[in-house]
């Protein structure tokens, strides 16, 4: 017999960085489906969710554009630090901290600054791939 992985809508919540309500609000509006477990709470198949959560990562920013680059998370620039040559720009998309080097010309060109809405476009050859704990009251 196969495990299926269950969520409960906190952990749901938790894993797409928004609030249980949100989630709540997906499940009636039948866009993200749920069961009831034994007890009465509402449950999230692992695989329904991946399936929702692949659905809403299309595109974030709307553009469209033709790319190679698969990994594109939308957020808000938290900091920039900018010297002669490089800068280092903080963006945080949902529960996400990244960091990006680049030019400061870079920079400058697409104005970014504390506050902006960005995109990082990723793109990378070695990506290390761990496996996480399931949260607390999760089912294998």
């Amino acid at each position: 017999m196969v495990a299926v992985t269950v969520f409960r809508i906190g952990e749901a919540a938790e894993l797409l960085g928004v609030s249980p309500d949100t989630v709540r609000r997906w499940i009636d509006a039948g866009r993200l489906p749920a069961t009831r477990d034994e007890h009465g709470h509402r449950t999230i198949e692992g695989a329904e969710l991946a399936a929702f959560v692949r659905e809403q990562g299309n595109d974030p920013d709307g553009r469209s554009e033709v790319s190679s680059a698969r990994n594109r998370l939308r957020g808000i620039v938290t900091a920039v630090v900018k010297d002669t040559v490089m800068a280092q720009v903080d963006i945080q998309a949902g529960p996400f901290r990244l960091v990006s080097l680049m030019s400061r010309e870079a920079v400058d060109e697409l104005d970014l600054q504390v506050g902006s809405v960005a995109v990082a476009v990723i793109k990378s050859t070695n990506v290390v791939v761990e496996r996480a704990t399931l949260p607390r009251g999760s089912t294998p």
